[in-house]
């Protein structure tokens, strides 16, 4: 029988299998102290257990580890990404940032994604699967380990769209903020999404106090059509309605995301029609320095992002610039783990060939 994932249960879930094992109701928060506090990786590193129990949770639950495949700091700053292989081979990237305010960690939340914007590094390899709650989870624990340091804030920004996978991410929030768990306070974690209209409202439901930012990347629906498909079924004026929602629901501001691209989205018609978007709402608007990707050619300008700062400052719209961290280690998310696929599907192609010569080489001439 295959051992379930411990590290996705939430006390509550947890608490029910241990019922069915015959264990007493407090052993649930005992358990998920040892995984999500002092997070350790094995069963038996939990010393206030019994034996016995010990035992028999081994032989019902499994706890899950990732494995650095490659880890790559940067010579500019502090900024260190990780490309971190999954149980069953697959490859994620997280990048670990470091601000004023602490340490921050971007983490991605599938392998691939399936939403298709044609700046970005992560939808080039396509969608293979969604991350389970455990598997965010460790992104962190796994960085914790080899940084030596605690993480103070998150961003669901890395790899995947977030709101595609809801369910996990939600019990992924649940599970953090946890009282016997890492505790960390949900108004330190930001998702960002591209727009899933009907996801965002269900989120502002939930009241969790996560800040939302959305990549915005054009104000107009044609042009944000062109390089985010999703905008075809969700126009940009029902989006800012959800963001406004999202507000209205939470009391949290929202964060508008803007890839400034070079000739693309760039213009002072641009910075007006924005600013027409968005006038009287509560948001904040992050323009950020498009990443370089090889199969692209979309570029950005650090003028030209101060000049639209400053356009869309004169209009009346609060604008900052993304800061520029880790610029000299691949900093789109994304292609380290094309990379490490390609580098997988050479090897079996090699090894096949192989094979194959092996195996017809004896043959007439």
């Amino acid at each position: 029988m295959e051992k379930i994932d411990i590290l996705s249960l939430t006390p509550e879930v947890l608490g029910q299998h241990l019922a069915e094992m015959g264990e007493p109701k407090f052993r649930a928060k005992q358990l998920f102290s040892w995984l999500h506090q002092k997070q350790v990786t094995e069963f038996d590193q939990m010393t206030t257990l019994s034996l016995q129990l010990r035992q028999k949770l081994n032989e019902k639950f499994c706890i899950n580890r990732l494995n650095i495949a490659r880890r790559l700091a940067s010579s500019t700053d502090d900024t260190v990404k990780y490309l971190y292989e999954l149980p069953d081979g697959n490859f994620v990237e997280t990048v670990l940032m470091d601000y004023h305010h602490g340490k921050s960690l971007c983490i991605s939340t599938q392998v691939g994604c399936r939403m298709g914007c044609q700046f970005c590094a992560s939808t080039i390899a396509g969608y293979v699967r969604d991350l389970m709650p455990s598997e965010l989870l460790l992104q962190i624990y796994e960085t914790q380990r080899d940084a030596g340091c605690r993480i103070d804030s998150i961003v669901l920004m890395g790899i995947g769209e977030p709101l595609d996978n809801f369910e996990n991410v939600v019990q992924f929030f649940r599970i953090l903020s946890h009282p016997d768990g890492m505790q960390m306070s949900l108004r330190h974690v930001a998702l960002s999404t591209c727009g899933l209209v009907p996801r965002i409202r269900q989120l502002a439901d939930l009241r969790l106090g996560v800040t939302l930012s959305v990549s915005l990347h054009s104000p107009e629906n044609q042009h944000r059509s062109e390089i985010m498909p999703i905008n075809r079924r969700y126009p940009v004026e029902e989006l800012l309605d959800a963001c406004r929602y999202y507000f209205d629901t939470t009391g949290r501001r929202v964060t508008i995301e803007y890839a400034v691209i070079n000739g693309v989205n760039n213009t002072r018609a641009d910075a007006l029609q924005l600013a027409r978007r968005l006038c009287g709402m509560q948001c904040h608007v992050n323009l950020i320095p498009v990443n370089p990707i090889r199969e692209r050619s979309f570029r950005s300008f650090r003028k030209d992002v101060e000049r639209f700062q400053r356009e869309l400052t004169g209009l009346g719209i609060n604008a900052t610039i993304r800061r520029t961290l880790g610029s000299d280690i691949q900093a789109a998310c994304g292609q380290l783990r094309r990379d490490a696929d390609q580098q997988k599907q050479t090897a079996a192609e090699t090894v096949k060939n192989e094979s194959g010569n092996t195996l017809f080489g004896g043959g007439k001439n």
